[in-house]
């Protein structure tokens, strides 16, 4: 929808607000990450964190239309339009040294131009923005392809900053600013840059696209080194590229690895990656089988912030191109459990990975220090996973508005035949299933509207002026009528609390665990809480779901608390996993409940 189109109150947006104020307004050392570009960087691939700021703080202002943050946007854009070189190139590498291969000079390149094009998309269209992106491309263009020029694969640090054959994933990437470019300008040398980058197939010695194509499972992808998040960067500029080739193979691509990546990667709180079995030299970047390994106890790093967030990108693609519910779904559980969940509570910074059993949290990772900050990749990354809530929370179809995330706020929307319309949803979601809508519209018109039945909502309800209309779980129910002001929508969905045993991979000691759910939320115990925390129980479970009581927080910012009965008549006492505070105490978290063997 046109931006500044969803208006979120609450639940969702209390975070979106704790991470604008405190980060991307707050912390972040704009001018610094700018000093990179002018005066060189310490570290390879430093150049990415301002891209990285800068796309979520556009993303923000898209959602808020906050006109400081609007300051700190155009401030920040001139102040690395004035560090662009006389080659047109903008790069912390002198020209010289351009393409510098080993310190990432493509992959910062990549994010200096994603974060001038969602600035120039969202914030300010101003032509000085788009004349620099054309000036990086035409740079790059000049510098990176077939002989005499350097080759895409052959520029990169992936796999040599870890002592192993070159991979050099990440420089593809470049993939989505020019397919982006090539929308805006229509010129032709982009797109050929697109296809040649695609045809160099993505690594030094595999074709991942091929690879997608003949449906390889993720973690056997790009030999050594499937490296989770590049590898996703990139097919998200596949997207692209299908939306312009409208080619079939290559919508084949992306969708064999989104389908292949949610089967055997995303766990139970939506990420994935880690450093077991598989990788391990990867330190839990790489894609590991995840889904099926996520109880393997010698996991010791998974789920890096960055992979979620760009998995949740990724997932935003292929529901705009397919209508595909199962997208939303994965989006959903992200952002309720995983991307929240490695939130600071105070909102200034994410995690660098989390662990479903064990210290939830690790800032530890690649970053730099700006005196006492500490910058890493994933916190500058999570606050683009929460920029994309308000972006994906409705839609627009041709038929009709798309409710997706059940959040309270307000929709506003214009009609096919193109009447304002406010569609305003009430209810404390997903503390309880119960929303409620209604429509404000000038005047009758006959459309449809969309909502989505979540696929764990096995029992749903749904009314449409307390007339009950049927669904179906993991489908959207599609509303077509004469709608009027006032027309009253109300949706119960089935929070009954779920019970899940535990996937077995490759190592049997992670068999007897199991996780309990409610709605979209993963539940777990909390040291803070209960010292007996990771201690085994059985689950006192009926057909899959547990009567558990809903109970007030004891604490902040604790969301949801339940009491669990397990055997004897007892209860333990179980939190979202989002809730789970870990930071700066060194307390644990045990998500995956280790079953009590039978006497």
């Amino acid at each position: 929808m046109a931006p500044n189109s969803i208006h979120l109150d609450g639940y969702l947006d209390s975070y979106i607000q704790r991470s604008i104020e405190q980060w991307n307004k707050g912390d972040l050392p704009y001018s610094e990450f700018v000093n990179f570009f002018k005066e060189g960087r310490p570290q390879f691939a430093l150049g990415e964190m301002w891209g990285k700021a800068v796309r979520s703080g556009c993303m923000f202002y898209r959602y808020t239309r906050d006109p400081e943050l609007k300051r700190i946007m155009q401030e920040t854009v001139s102040d690395m339009l004035s560090a662009q070189d006389t080659n047109g190139c903008i790069s912390c590498s002198e020209p010289e040294k351009q393409p510098d291969g080993p310190n990432g000079d493509l992959w910062e390149r990549k994010y200096v131009m994603l974060g001038m094009e969602e600035y120039y998309e969202w914030v300010n269209p101003d032509p000085a923005v788009l004349s620099s992106l054309i000036r990086q491309a035409d740079c790059i263009m000049s510098q990176v392809g077939k002989a005499p020029k350097i080759e895409i694969t052959d520029l990169g640090w992936s796999a040599t900053n870890i002592g192993y054959e070159p991979c050099h994933i990440e420089s593809s990437s470049l993939l989505e600013p020019f397919m982006r470019l090539y929308e805006w300008t229509g010129e032709q040398r982009f797109l050929d840059f697109a296809t040649y980058i695609i045809e160099s197939g993505g690594t030094k010695h595999y074709n991942i696209f091929e690879m997608a194509l003949k449906n390889v499972q993720p973690y056997k992808m790009a030999g050594h080194y499937p490296k989770a998040y590049e590898m996703l960067s990139i097919f998200e500029g596949l997207v692209e590229y299908y939306r312009v080739t409208g080619k079939p193979e290559i919508k084949q691509m992306f969708l064999n690895l989104f389908h292949n990546v949610r089967k055997y990667e995303i766990t139970v709180i939506g990420n994935g990656g880690s450093d077991q079995p598989y990788h391990p030299q990867v330190a839990g970047e790489a894609w590991g089988n995840t889904a099926l390994e996520q109880t393997n106890p010698d996991i010791t790093r998974m789920m890096e912030t960055c992979v979620g967030v760009t998995w949740l990108k990724f997932c935003s693609q292929v529901l705009r191109i397919t209508g595909d519910p199962s997208a939303m779904d994965e989006i959903e559980k992200y952002v309720y459990n995983g991307l929240i969940g490695a939130m600071k509570p105070t909102g200034d910074g994410f995690s660098y990975v989390n662990l479903l059993n064990g210290c939830k949290v690790n800032g530890h990772g690649w970053g730099w220090h700006f005196d006492d900050l500490h910058v890493t990749c994933c916190n500058l990354n999570g606050p683009m996973g929460l920029a994309y809530i308000p972006y994906v929370a409705a839609m627009n179809s041709r038929e009709g508005p798309v409710i997706n995330l059940y959040n309270q706020g307000e929709i506003h929307f214009r009609s096919p035949r193109r009447k304002p319309g406010t569609i305003a949803i009430a209810t404390d979601y997903p503390v309880s299933g119960d929303i409620h809508m209604k429509v404000s519209l000038g005047g009758t018109e006959k459309f449809t509207l969309k909502f989505r039945i979540p696929e764990w909502s096995k029992a749903t309800t749904l009314r449409i002026n307390n007339q009950e209309v049927s669904v179906v779980p993991g489908s959207y129910a599609e509303i077509t009528r004469k709608w009027k002001a006032g027309d009253e929508i109300a949706l119960s969905l089935d929070m009954r609390c779920r019970v899940l045993d535990a996937p077995h991979g490759s190592n049997r000691a992670g068999d007897n665990f199991q996780a309990v759910l409610y709605g979209p939320l993963v539940l777990a115990r909390d040291e803070n809480m209960d010292k007996d925390y990771n201690q085994p129980v059985t689950l006192q479970s009926k057909d899959g779901f547990i009567q558990a009581i809903q109970s007030t927080p004891t604490a902040q910012p604790i969301n949801l608390q339940f009491s669990v009965p397990i055997e004897g008549g007892k209860y333990i006492t179980m939190i979202d996993y989002a809730s789970v505070n870990n930071w700066d105490n060194g307390k644990h978290v045990c998500t995956w409940i280790p079953k009590k063997e039978k006497e």
